[in-house]
């Protein structure tokens, strides 16, 4: 509704994880550094934690693309990590492009070692990224474990990229999961936007949406968004969102103190209801 109304190209405040909308705050760039440095390092298992709606998962399809450009180095992605250790061994080997009807787990692990090997001497690196990895199961856990243990004389065969919410580092902190933590050498927490990068942020995406200046943010309205966001990217997203459609209801190309608050008003009804 609102776009035409402030000249946008496209809608800047979308929740889906476009890596263009992506704004790189210090502690992103700190993050994208740690996670070339693990895979260029070869440290084997790599760990990147956040809470919900911090930007993980664009941050993961930037780095993905980031990889993909990389042209000795192949990845693959697994998104739904509620499965079984079979279903990932097949979906790593359909990933990189060796679909196997195996029902074995044995014969799959040597699948999958065999590829790596193939890979390796082509002189390309694997990398195995898993989002959500806060919901993989023990059993997943071990199996992973074990993949890690691939090696030459010289290098991991796999280089194992888990990112998760912040149950993944309480899940990882288990006594019987320390033979898979002593594995783990490169890790990394992201932490919510301070004020200052919150507004940088939603410029950010009003001009990468083709603003040109409108809608102007007051500085009360930007305050009142970072506080009741407290920094996460997500949810400045779905309040910038409905505080855009309260200033084009106003025919206004400001937003000002009382859209937020008429914002936020609503909202606490609709979670209240």
């Amino acid at each position: 509704m609102y776009q035409e109304f402030f000249g946008f190209s496209e809608m800047p405040f979308n929740i889906t994880p476009d890596p263009k909308f992506l704004y790189l705050s210090p502690t992103h760039q700190e993050a994208i550094q740690h996670l070339r440095y693990g895979i260029s390092q070869k440290k084997g298992f790599i760990v990147l934690v956040g809470e919900v709606g911090c930007g993980k998962t664009t941050l993961c399809r930037y780095f993905l693309n980031d990889l993909e450009n990389d042209t000795n180095c192949d990845t693959a992605l697994i998104l739904n990590p509620r499965i079984t250790e079979t279903q990932l061994l097949k979906a790593i080997l359909k990933e990189l492009g060796a679909p196997s009807n195996s029902r074995s787990r044995s014969d799959l692990v040597a699948q999958v070692e065999q590829i790596l090997l193939e890979k390796i001497e082509q002189g390309r690196d694997i990398v195995l990224i898993i989002d959500e990895s806060q919901n993989l199961s023990f059993e997943l856990l071990e199996q992973l474990r074990l993949l890690s243990n691939l090696e030459t004389d010289k290098q991991k065969l796999l280089q194992i990229v888990l990112i998760g919410q912040p149950e993944l580092k309480k899940l990882l902190g288990r006594k019987d999961l320390r033979q898979l933590r002593q594995r783990i050498l490169v890790y990394y927490e992201l932490k919510p936007l301070n004020f200052s990068q919150t507004e940088q942020y939603i410029h950010h995406r009003l001009s990468l949406a083709g603003s040109r200046g409108v809608p102007q943010f007051s500085r009360w309205a930007l305050r009142m968004i970072h506080r009741a966001s407290k920094g996460i990217p997500r949810i400045v997203n779905t309040l910038c969102d409905k505080v855009l459609l309260s200033a084009f209801i106003r025919e206004s190309e400001s937003v000002d103190f009382w859209d937020v608050r008429r914002v936020l008003k609503e909202h606490r009804s609709i979670t209240r209801y």
